[in-house]
């Protein structure tokens, strides 16, 4: 059965469960005004926050999408990574470059994580 979490603004939902799966959609940073390795902070932040309140953590997630504006600040994503996903709970991931994600917006982060 698929059940729709935190309904947001009509439009979506930020989350879906199904069978136990999170997909959790797109998270933007807060603050648009910090540069790349804030910004991956901020968004991975988020994450951890909203999985906490879905009884689950970043051990559980399975993987993640994220949409950069800029490939060349990568290093700098994956040193805030590295700040927050032990390596005994990495999850696939795929980095996207794209032209746009609205002002300020350097990244766009989406995750499927399981329920622990």
């Amino acid at each position: 059965m698929i059940q729709r979490v935190l309904p947001y603004e009509g439009l979506l939902h930020e989350v879906v469960e199904h069978n136990g799966v999170l997909y959790i959609g797109g998270i933007v940073p807060e603050d648009t005004s910090l540069d790349m390795s804030g910004q991956a902070n901020d968004v991975l932040g988020q994450l951890a926050r909203l999985l906490k309140t879905l009884g689950s953590d970043l051990a559980n997630v399975l993987q993640v999408t994220i949409y950069m504006t800029d490939l060349k600040e990568k290093a700098a994503f994956n040193a805030a990574w590295k700040a927050h996903f032990a390596e005994t709970h990495l999850p696939a991931r795929a980095a996207i470059g794209v032209a746009d994600l609205g002002p300020g917006v350097k990244l766009e982060m989406t995750a499927i994580a399981a329920r622990q």
